[in-house]
């Protein structure tokens, strides 16, 4: 089968340049003479238009150029979807790409989605919303919200929001029910774990597999 590639681009994840990054992108996809065509990422997170993009072009593979929030919302898309999905690491953490192994230098990325092979790894819902990674309450979902609207990314700012939060830091009350057991408890934060880290290989959950 003929693959033909549509690769997102966030243009704000991350620290990296993204002129130099789709420069490589077309040299390199043009070399494996793969047709592929370039999209940016929308900022309102609707990605309902793919499947019939899909389907019109016989698209086999997403690869998703940023970081964890984009693999997330754009692979929630794809639900259901007979298409392969490929990461290229751009974000500030890029804790799924590194748990599957995907390497952080785009060039070798690239070259992983052009010669690896394809697998399954394993997804939830919470609250009708889809995640492939982590889904956080609290503490960690405040120092998220906060870093999201930030002009500038990276780990450094990471680290100041969480610092920030931490100070002023209070347990939530929580009520979780799951398989008919309601569960009562204050706790700073909860996470569901798919993927064993946050990112930047901090783990969170050293048993979690994504498979």
């Amino acid at each position: 089968m003929l693959r033909k590639f549509i690769y997102f681009i966030n243009p704000i994840s991350g620290t990296k340049n993204k002129e130099a990054l789709l420069q490589l992108i077309k040299d390199k996809t043009v070399a494996q003479g793969i047709a592929y065509d370039i999209l940016h990422t929308r900022a309102d997170g609707d990605y309902s238009f793919l499947e019939q993009k899909i389907k019109e072009e016989a698209i086999t593979d997403i690869i998703i150029c940023g970081g964890d929030g984009t693999v997330n919302q754009v692979s929630a898309a794809l639900q259901g979807i007979n298409v392969s999905v490929g990461i290229i690491p751009m974000g500030s953490g890029n804790g799924l790409a590194l748990t599957a192994g995907i390497p952080v230098d785009p060039s070798k990325a690239l070259d992983l989605i052009f010669t690896g092979k394809t697998g399954f790894i394993d997804g939830f819902y919470i609250n009708n919303n889809f995640s492939c990674m982590l889904c956080g309450l609290g503490f960690d979902a405040q120092v998220a919200h906060d870093f999201a609207a930030q002009k500038k990314r990276g780990l450094i700012t990471y680290v100041q929001q969480t610092l920030k939060n931490f100070f002023s830091a209070k347990p939530y009350p929580f009520t979780i029910h799951i398989d008919g057991q309601h569960i009562k408890t204050d706790a700073f934060f909860i996470s569901i774990a798919n993927s064993n880290q946050f990112g930047n290989n901090v783990t969170i959950a050293p048993k979690a597999s994504i498979s």
